[in-house]
């Protein structure tokens, strides 16, 4: 005989914890003869059954703006979940918010090639990881000499640089970057506030005001 489970445990899980979308959720398994109004319990094998349906159905989302769209767009029925880390979108993280948000600004205003210029070697492998397989990347390692030719290749390749200033940079690095002249001012961003998502955002905002 197989176990089962409380219906509201499971459902929690899944960040269906607020009521209005543990109703909804609800009252689709009990459209679909998974369960009744009233029953508390489930088995292992309906369990599996509800999941497939509730995947199928709904687009489980946090309560941010951008997340809420992509949802919208889905082709599913948005359903609000809580905690964030549920959300089918950003996975309740600002920096994972951030990086879907900037790739998504970059293919709408056909952006393909960014110049990083900073960051410590951690943040760096992390860009390149979540970034680098639909943006190609250039990080440019701020503590390390950068001759003036390389970083006018660097201006030349880039649809757009983002300079971080607030991190491991020397002057003499960002001033190739940041002084390259009127030719390149429209792509070159110069960020001073800390964190990945400080960093993407600024590229959003500059993107959106120039494009």
């Amino acid at each position: 005989m197989s176990a089962d489970r409380d219906i509201d445990e499971w459902m929690a899980a899944r960040g269906l914890t607020l009521p209005e979308a543990r109703a909804r959720a609800r009252a689709v398994l009990e459209e679909v003869g998974l369960t009744r109004p009233g029953k508390q319990r489930m088995s292992e094998p309906k369990l599996l059954k509800a999941a497939d349906v509730v995947a199928e159905r709904f687009f489980p989302v946090c309560a941010d703006a951008a997340c809420l769209k992509v949802a919208q767009a889905s082709g599913r029925e948005p359903i609000r979940v809580e905690p964030r880390l549920h959300c089918a979108r950003c996975g309740g993280s600002a920096n994972r918010r951030a990086e879907v948000a900037f790739v998504e600004t970059c293919q709408r205003y056909g952006v393909r090639r960014v110049v990083v210029v900073g960051g410590s070697p951690a943040v760096r492998e992390e860009l390149e990881a979540k970034l680098g397989h639909q943006i190609d990347l250039r990080m440019v390692d701020g503590t390390e000499r950068r001759t003036a030719d390389r970083a006018r290749s660097d201006l030349d390749w880039a649809d757009l640089v983002l300079v971080w200033g607030a991190t491991e940079l020397h002057h003499k690095v960002s001033g190739h970057y940041t002084n390259g002249g009127p030719a390149y001012s429209r792509k070159v961003v110069h960020v001073v506030k800390r964190g990945v998502a400080a960093l993407l955002e600024e590229g959003i905002t500059h993107l959106e005001r120039t494009r």
